[in-house]
């Protein structure tokens, strides 16, 4: 049994998915010897509560890794370009959840439940996945070890909290002024996003996909070890706050079966079957909001691919999908013996 405990630092501690750390730190009884808060110099001198003690964030700078063995980064992707490799440098593994670092060969993508092998290879930074890809990965996953998975169709249904606290306040603001009678303010998203749906999650590309629909098809492929997996997807902002929803098409190698399938599902670790659809039990990101699993249900074979399943994941895009991954992470290469310094 391991008892030691660790210098843990989070940059980006006053965001979003910073608190999530913060929270979920504690909640999980991490083994944590000293947690340094980290933030830009405008967040720097806040005060934030931890386990009775009231912490100051400080600016991250390469120096304020000193003597840390693990940095959870949770800000964009050029904060974790700037600082990440200096603090590997002074011997702290990073657990980054932006994309800075993803598709970088040496880098592994990790999902615990899924890749974990991968880990110990780091050269001192390990990423997380996109939120859309963990939670729908959560579902797919199980299937693939069963019946061989050769393509996947997905089509997200991604909450605002994935933009950020403004995006949230963009929501609650339309929706105020709608009940006012009054014109609704925009400024974050495109288009309105209250009683709205909108088909565009990141910019456009050359060929027609998101930022985000590209994550999806290239990260799932490191993840599963399937370099040739076709992927195509389609990601939509819904107004919804918190937690996304993937609605999945795959076909596979081997004949399917639905029960079978379900039965991978339930004794897959980061899946909760909820599949009960004449009883009204399916997933939904209300359910599946701070949730450790991801719900995956309406299980059926697909009608219009051949070995094809179809079926629906619901998961927590602050959770699953960023703050609880990383610290996952680090637990299992904990409880694993996988080391925190890279080997020379």
């Amino acid at each position: 049994m391991n008892t030691k405990s660790y210098r843990v630092g989070i940059v980006g501690a006053t965001g979003a998915v910073g608190q999530e750390l913060i929270g979920l730190l504690q909640s999980r009884q991490f083994p944590l010897a000293e947690l340094r808060l980290m933030a830009s110099a405008r967040s720097a001198g806040r005060s934030v509560g931890f386990g009775g003690k009231t912490l100051t964030v400080v600016e991250a700078k390469p120096g304020t890794f000193e003597g840390l063995d693990l940095a959870l980064f949770a800000a964009e992707g050029a904060i974790a370009k700037a600082l990440a490799p200096e603090a590997a440098k002074r011997g702290c593994l990073v657990l980054d959840k932006s994309s800075a670092f993803r598709m970088s060969p040496e880098v592994p993508l990790v999902i615990p439940e899924i890749n974990l092998a991968a880990a110990r290879a780091h050269r001192g930074i390990i990423a997380s996945p996109n939120c859309s890809t963990a939670v729908a990965l959560m579902g797919l996953w199980p299937l693939h070890r069963l019946f061989g998975v050769k393509r996947a169709l997905f089509a997200t249904y991604q909450s605002v909290s994935g933009t950020g606290a403004d995006a949230i306040d963009e929501l609650e603001a339309q929706t105020r002024a709608y009940v006012r009678g009054e014109p609704l303010p925009r400024s974050v998203y495109p288009c309105q996003i209250f009683q709205n749906l909108i088909p565009q999650v990141d910019s456009f590309g050359p060929d027609g996909y998101t930022g985000e629909e590209t994550k999806m098809r290239e990260e799932s492929r490191k993840i599963m070890g399937l370099p040739a997996l076709k992927v195509s997807a389609t990601c939509v902002r819904v107004p919804v706050v918190r937690a996304h929803s993937v609605a999945v098409s795959a076909e596979f190698e081997r004949p399917v079966d639905a029960a079978a399938a379900r039965e991978a599902v339930a004794q897959f670790d980061g899946a909760a079957l909820v599949d009960d659809p004449a009883n009204k039990a399916y997933p939904t990101p209300l359910d599946f909001s701070r949730q450790v699993k991801c719900g995956v249900g309406r299980i059926r074979v697909d009608t219009a691919l051949d070995n094809g399943l179809a079926f629906w994941v619901a998961g927590d895009n602050l959770w699953k999908g960023a703050a609880l991954n990383s610290i996952q992470i680090a637990e299992a290469m904990i409880r694993e013996g996988i080391p925190l310094k890279p080997s020379a």
